[in-house]
């Protein structure tokens, strides 16, 4: 596996394999590794932080020996983006709770709104190196 933070994402939820692809784009450093909650390598992480391995309801963003989930995982993403993304930062004084609502509003309705895969995704041959195994 690569050094850096991780972003573990539900790899069959259309909404979600966006937002990979959108983050890959914006970052530029490539600092950033990839997996799909559901793969073995995901499951591996889930429980070496002792997080459910059964749901799959948030992005889960692993950065400096710490796990980040919901919004807060958002906003560390945004911040280690860098650039425009940095103005994101200030919603952390948002309460959490508040912050959270809205994220579970957007995860318990995603499928619905934009459907879902059969299988996780497949990176393509230029951007596979960016993915965890």
């Amino acid at each position: 596996m690569r050094n850096g933070p991780v972003l573990l994402f539900d790899g069959v939820c259309n909404f979600c394999n966006g937002i990979v692809n959108f983050l890959i784009r914006q970052d530029k450093k490539g600092s950033i590794s990839y997996g799909s909650l559901q793969s073995e390598a995901g499951q591996q992480i889930l429980h070496q932080f002792r997080l459910p391995a059964d749901t799959f309801e948030s992005v889960v963003y692993i950065k400096n020996g710490q796990s980040y989930q919901k919004s807060d995982a958002v906003l560390e993403i945004a911040r280690d983006l860098g650039g425009m993304w940095k103005f994101a930062v200030p919603a952390k004084f948002i309460p959490r709770r508040v912050r959270d609502a809205l994220y579970e509003w957007i995860a318990r309705n995603r499928y619905k709104w934009f459907g879902k895969k059969d299988q996780c995704m497949i990176p393509s041959p230029e951007v596979r190196q960016r993915f965890i195994d």
